[in-house]
């Protein structure tokens, strides 16, 4: 029983330590992002195009029927794009301390595998929003390539709960 409520406690203080650090992360980048809160909602507002009217844009070319929302101006929102990269960067870095002090505190394999995604599914993120919304805008390419990364760190989560469960037998 005092193992169990050991291990729970671990968990709780490294779940507090998370919770914390995502606030003073998301607390800092506004702090040092000039205007940022300003711009953050001069990008939502970018969705309405004159008259208060959704802007909506084919995903495909070929395809007219099958649209979604886009900003009207999305590249010149990169003060936005940036401040989420920061942030993307920031806490995959984070996350790759937290799967380090899972190992160290003997987490449960599943709690070791979903913060491994979560380090895959950040830094790729924090790639692809480089690449694909601050050097270039590639608005519908970017969220089809963050809906792979989701795939690619659910793998990711399968490989490492296999693997673990491999070894335990």
């Amino acid at each position: 029983m005092s193992q169990w409520y050991s291990l729970k406690r671990k968990e709780w203080v490294i779940g507090a330590a998370s919770a914390g650090f995502f606030l003073i992360l998301i607390g800092t980048i506004f702090l040092i992002t000039p205007g940022l809160f300003d711009k953050t909602l001069d990008f939502f507002h970018d969705y309405l195009k004159p008259g208060d009217e959704l802007n909506l844009e084919p995903v495909f070319p070929d395809i007219e029927s099958f649209v979604l929302p886009k900003p009207v101006n999305p590249e010149i929102h990169t003060t936005v794009y940036s401040a989420v990269l920061l942030f993307s960067m920031v806490w995959g870095i984070f996350k790759i301390l937290t799967v380090v002090a899972r190992f160290a505190l003997g987490s449960p394999m599943t709690k070791k595998a979903e913060t491994a995604s979560d380090v895959v599914f950040w830094l790729g993120t924090a790639y692809f929003i480089k690449t694909m919304l601050v050097d270039t805008t590639t608005w519908f390419g970017f969220w089809a390539v963050l809906i792979m990364l989701g795939g690619v760190s659910l793998i990711v989560r399968a490989i490492i709960l296999a693997v673990g469960r491999v070894r335990t037998h």
